[in-house]
Parts: structure tokens; sequence; C-alpha cells
């Protein structure tokens, strides 16, 4: 009954508009009174520091940063091109690019807002000028702007990194394949919506010195997540170290090759990567502490002897697992889902015989797909509000792309191998 309080309460917290730190901070103190641990008040204080002062979670502040120089310095532009020559000519081509460009751009940014809200609104712009409806076009940017987040790097990773004392480097290996799988499933709807409503093919052409700079600019831009998947694996530096260096890379880029970047810039940059890191990092540090109260409350012991009952049906397990994530996805932002969901989470899992890392990629996956269901859909909300395409009309266009990411979360939850191919080999 206690343990129902608490969530109740916690629950009724975020619906009438409490900021999600605190819900997360009154539900933990009132699991201490509760749970007659009151005296241990001040242990909550030492684990918020502890909770946030990781040095994993080093890389949160560096990879928004590069994300931010990135829509500053011209690089998104150099991206859509170079992807526009790969892909721009088959049936729907600039919706192929689109899902392309997301790809690549996941390969420094780590993050789907900002994708949805840089480059995607220069996507929008891009395809509605070239015939493309407006609404498929910013379902387009919406289902693809998810990809960032599993394709390496990733700050939802890093976060379950540090959670689950897992290496963060065979969680960005594990989430390699997926990504990719992501990226393909969606443009094959994207290739069937194109081809039932005869959307054009793209009809850039370049020759000489513009396609010799068209292809190294795209190659600059991409060659992002080779320096750091390579400099991972090559012991070169650490997955936190290689945030360093995306952000080095990406100002790098645009004040001395593009020369778009101007000094400027980099305070208006460095303002929101503070706002945007202070706000991550305080949820973190909280959520820690509330992590803590339930374990006195002996929360996940309850959950995993719930379970413990299907212990011989284990795809009912990660079925029910799945069908729990997507539901919070709903309703709450990815990283508070996995913030309050992982203490409770990962011992069961991990009594199934299930990986720590497949369990962190599954789980990324499905909170994308958070992301592109109402009524939270943070992703449907940033390109709603950058596309001005109703959020109503949005919802309706998206489905197809929502199929194939659950094809690909089922393909990953029940064939690890899909995951942990590459962490074995690489890393074992």
């Amino acid at each position: 009954m206690d343990v129902l309080l608490v969530f109740g309460v916690l629950v009724v917290l975020m619906i009438v508009g409490v900021p999600v730190a605190f819900s997360l901070g009154l539900s933990a103190m009132l699991a201490l009174y509760l749970c007659d641990a009151w005296n241990t008040v001040t242990v909550l204080a030492q684990r918020m520091y502890s909770g946030s002062t990781s040095f994993v979670l080093l890389a949160i502040p560096f990879y928004i940063l590069a994300a931010q120089l990135m829509n500053t310095s011209g690089m998104s532009e150099r991206i859509t091109k170079f992807s526009q020559l790969l892909v721009g000519r088959y049936r729907g081509g600039l919706g192929q690019v689109n899902i392309l460009n997301s790809m690549l751009f996941a390969g420094m940014s780590g993050s789907s807002v900002a994708d949805a809200s840089g480059i995607g609104l220069i996507e929008i712009e891009m395809m509605t000028s070239a015939g493309y409806d407006k609404k498929f076009s910013a379902a387009v940017t919406a289902a693809s702007a998810t990809i960032g987040p599993v394709i390496p790097p990733s700050i939802p990773l890093v976060v379950y990194g540090a959670m689950a004392s897992v290496s963060v480097g065979r969680l960005f290996l594990g989430g390699f394949v997926p990504g990719v799988l992501m990226g393909l499933g969606m443009m094959l709807a994207v290739y069937f919506t194109s081809v039932a409503r005869q959307y054009p093919r793209s009809q850039l052409k370049l020759r000489g010195r513009e396609l010799f700079r068209c292809i190294i600019d795209g190659i600059a831009g991409a060659g992002s997540l080779l320096i750091l998947m390579g400099g991972i694996l090559g012991g070169i530096f650490t997955p936190t170290e290689a945030a360093v260096v995306a952000c080095s890379y990406a100002l790098i880029l645009g004040l001395f090759i593009y020369k778009d970047l101007k000094l400027s810039d980099l305070p208006p940059a460095l303002w929101e990567t503070v706002k945007n890191t202070v706000s991550v990092l305080f949820v973190m540090a909280v959520s820690t502490a509330y992590a803590h109260a339930l374990t006195l409350m002996h929360v996940p012991e309850k959950v995993v002897g719930a379970f413990g009952q299907l212990a011989g049906h284990p795809v009912v397990v990660l079925l029910i697992i799945n069908a729990i994530l997507l539901l919070l996805g709903c309703f709450m932002e990815t990283l508070s889902i996995m913030l309050l969901t992982v203490p409770i989470l990962l011992p069961v899992v991990t009594k199934l015989g299930m990986d720590p890392v497949h369990f962190g990629v599954v789980m990324t996956l499905n909170l994308m797909l958070g992301q592109l269901t109402p009524p939270f859909g943070i992703c449907l909300f940033t390109v709603a509000n950058v596309s001005k395409v109703p959020l109503f009309e949005l919802v309706k266009e998206v489905w197809p792309y929502i199929v194939a990411l659950l094809i690909i979360l089922l393909l990953i939850t029940f064939v690890p191998s899909v995951v942990m191919y590459l962490p074995n080999l690489m890393m074992s």
C-alpha cells in the first residue's frame, strides 16, 4: 500500500504540472517517512551529489554543445546536400535524404530534439519547396529524429551506462546496428508512401569542382562518427573524452574549414548548453535519491518477485516490460522514464539472463517510440512547433514510421545478437 501511495503521489504531482525533479524529490521524502527512515533524510543529499558527479556524465554537456555548434556552423546544410547526392534520386528522394541526414547527424549530436529542431527545419522547408506535402515532410522529420539517441554517440545511453554501471563503449557499439535498421525501416516506409502518392525524385546534379566540394563537405560532416568510434575502439580516448573530441571537431570545422561559425555565436551556444545540462543533471541527481528511497522500501525486490512467477516465460516478461515502457513513453520524457525504471527493471531482466547492454539498447529504442506518441511525444511537439503543422494532423501522418519502429523493437528484443554482435566482437 505504501508503494502505491508513493507512486500515486509522484503521478499526481506530475499531472498537476510540478516539474519532474521536484516530483521525484517529494516522493522520495514521502517514501523515507513511510518506511520509518526519516532520520536518514540527509543521505538523500549525498545520493544527489553522487548521482550527478560521475565522470561518464561529463559527456552530456559536450554532446549538447556539439549539437549547438553544428546547428550554427553550416554543417547541417552540407550534410543535407551530401545526403541528397547519395539517395535523392530514389522515389521520395528528399524523404530518404531526411532520414539519412538524421543517421549522419546522430554521429555528433546524440539528441533527437537537436535533430528535430535544428536540421529538421531545413529539411521541412526543402521538401515542401520541392512539392512534398507539408504534413508528410514534418512526419518524416519527427520520425527520423528518433534515430539520433540510438546510433552512437547517445545521451540516453550515457545516462543508462552511468545508472547501470555498464560500459558506455559497449552500449555505443550495441546501438549501431539497431540504429541503422531504424533508418532502413523508415526508408522503406517513405518509399512505399512516396510511390503511392507519386512524390518526385531529387533533381540535384553536380559536376566537377562543385561535386568534389559536396563530397568532401559530406565526408567531413559524417566523418565524426568514424573518428569517435575509431578512437573509442582503438583505446585512444574514452566515450566521455569522445564527447570533447566531438565538440572540438565541430568547432574546428565551423571556424576554420566551413568558416560559417563566428566567435559571436559561441556565447549563445554555451548558454544553451548550460541550461540544458543543468536541467538534465538536476533530474538525474534527484532520481538517484528517489532510487535510494525505493530500495529502502524494497520495491526492486517486490517487482522481481512479481515477475519471478513468470520466470518460465521470459518472452511474456519482455513483452510486458516493453508494453510498460511504451505506455510510460506516452506520458513522460525519455530520461525521466529511464531514471525512474532502470533501478526497478534492471534486476528483473538480469535475472532472466538478459545482458544489461542488450536491455539498455532495447529500452532506448522503446523510449524513442514514446517521442512519437501523444500526449507527450516531444519530437511531435518540436516538429509541430517549427513546421506549424497541427499536432493532430502530424499524428495521423506518422503512424507508418511507428509501425516500422515497433517491428525493429521486437526484432532487437528477441534476437539479442542484433545488439550484442558488435560489442562482443570488438570489446570481448
